[in-house]
């Protein structure tokens, strides 16, 4: 098969398998028909919604997207630890919530969005505006005694990762 009529056949090949995988997921069942389902999905998607991806994400180093998904999954069930004690153990007057700005090195939509997502999926944080030019993002901390802290946790363990997946 010509190469440029699997790309216009699988214009996205990553998200026609991961609709296939959510769509298995969804009917919870791996039969033949479920998969073929799946594919006819995955591949039907990214062919009508193609004209609304004029440009690719150019992700550089692939095999640093598997090390950020670990990375975020150790780091949500962390979390989610933190936040049980929190919730537990703490008094709300000992509680020390914050905005934390956060300036971005990111340029990349892609990066940011990823980025703004993860903060969000992290139990005791919440992405809540990106400034217009896309410069900064600001952060809500449930429990950030040091502000400080909270930023340079996130740009050397997410920011720095996603700059070098995308840019």
């Amino acid at each position: 098969m010509p190469r440029k009529l699997i790309w216009r056949l699988f214009p996205h090949p990553l998200l026609t398998l991961l609709l296939t995988l959510v769509w298995c997921l969804l009917v919870n069942g791996f039969s033949s028909g479920t998969v073929a389902f799946g594919l006819i999905l995955g591949t039907v998607i990214p062919i009508l919604t193609a004209a609304y991806w004029p440009r690719r994400p150019v992700i550089r180093k692939p095999l640093r997207v598997l090390e950020y998904i670990l990375i975020v999954l150790w780091d949500i069930i962390v979390a989610n630890v933190q936040v049980a004690i929190i919730v537990v153990f703490k008094r709300n007057a000992d509680m020390a919530s914050n905005w934390v700005a956060i300036p971005l090195e990111l340029r990349t939509p892609e990066a940011i969005a990823i980025l703004a997502g993860t903060i969000t999926l992290t139990p005791g944080t919440v992405s809540a505006d990106l400034s217009d030019e896309g410069h900064a993002l600001l952060v809500h901390a449930l429990d950030a005694p040091d502000p400080d802290a909270v930023r340079d946790a996130i740009k050397s363990r997410y920011e720095r990762r996603l700059k070098e997946i995308f840019e």
